[in-house]
């Protein structure tokens, strides 16, 4: 299979990153079908593409033609067996294991023999995943950066498995949706992006958890002292502080080391139901 060949991309997951994947695969005359066992998170879905298409238009870097095209070439379905033809499916379901592995083994039972399995994790082994089906070859990392429309990274995660003709494919994918691909040399977790960021922000409410400084004072200093575009625990709560936990503990128990444990008032938090602007309260209290 070649780049031109892929036509048919199917989306597993409608929510902020799914329905970001979704847009920018159908910008660039994809076909897109996006699952979700949720009617209600596909329809949410199809209002965040068209409230960010919208932007675009403000922006003018679309038109409103455009917009129709691209909502026109997204369809949604909650039965999985709808993705027997996709050439190409991109997952993007919660960051827990048991449940990508689920997934991954019911696509690979669904899908052509001859289509590739991505996964959009944050943090889980690409080889884990690849094992659970009987085309590991074909499954690949292919780590996009929230927001999808607007942030140009896809870092890439060869498994053990996976085979350089799926990666080359997943490569030249990423680069016709508009992203710059970097490739993560190996499957360990936290890959790049995650691996650096995550114990930052962890660190960040270890300094708020002991008193050191408030939220306010940590996200400016943070801001003003290394010229980040936020502070790390706004970034925590837009990223979400249940997915921040779940990257820390996949760290902490893939690496064995103390230093990735996560902050005791993290898991507080999460425990608390205070997840982020998703929730309405995270560090910062977004109810209003």
């Amino acid at each position: 299979m070649n780049v031109q060949q892929i036509q048919k991309i199917g989306v597993i997951g409608a929510g902020q990153m799914g329905n970001g994947i979704a847009q920018v695969c159908a910008a660039v005359q994809l076909d897109v079908l996006m699952y979700d066992i949720s009617q209600t998170a596909l329809e949410k879905g199809l209002v965040t593409i068209g409230s960010s298409l919208d932007r675009l238009i403000k922006k003018s870097v679309i038109t409103e033609e455009d917009k129709k095209s691209i909502l026109s070439r997204v369809k949604t379905t909650t039965q999985m067996g709808d993705l027997k033809n996709s050439d190409f499916i991109i997952e993007a379901a919660t960051e827990k294991v048991d449940l990508k592995l689920k997934i991954f083994k019911e696509l690979d039972a669904i899908v052509k023999p001859e289509a590739i399995l991505a996964t959009n994790t944050s943090s889980i082994s690409i080889t884990q995943i690849a094992a659970v089906t009987i085309r590991p070859t074909q499954v690949v990392g292919m780590h996009f950066m929230n927001p999808v429309p607007l942030m140009k990274l896809v870092e890439g995660i060869k498994g053990l498995q996976t085979s350089s003709e799926t990666f080359a494919l997943t490569k030249q994918l990423s680069e016709k949706l508009g992203k710059v691909f970097v490739e993560s040399v190996k499957d360990m977790p936290g890959f790049i992006v995650n691996r650096i960021l995550m114990p930052m922000i962890n660190e960040a409410v270890y300094t708020l958890h002991e008193g050191i400084a408030s939220v306010e004072s940590i996200d400016q200093a943070m801001q003003l002292g290394t010229n980040q575009p936020m502070g790390p625990l706004t970034l925590a709560d837009f990223i979400g502080l249940d997915t921040c936990l779940a990257i820390m503990n996949v760290l902490h128990e893939g690496l064995g080391d103390s230093k990735y444990r996560p902050c005791p008032l993290l898991v507080k938090y999460v425990e608390a139901g205070w997840l982020g602007r998703k929730s309405g309260r995270g560090f910062y209290n977004y109810a209003k």
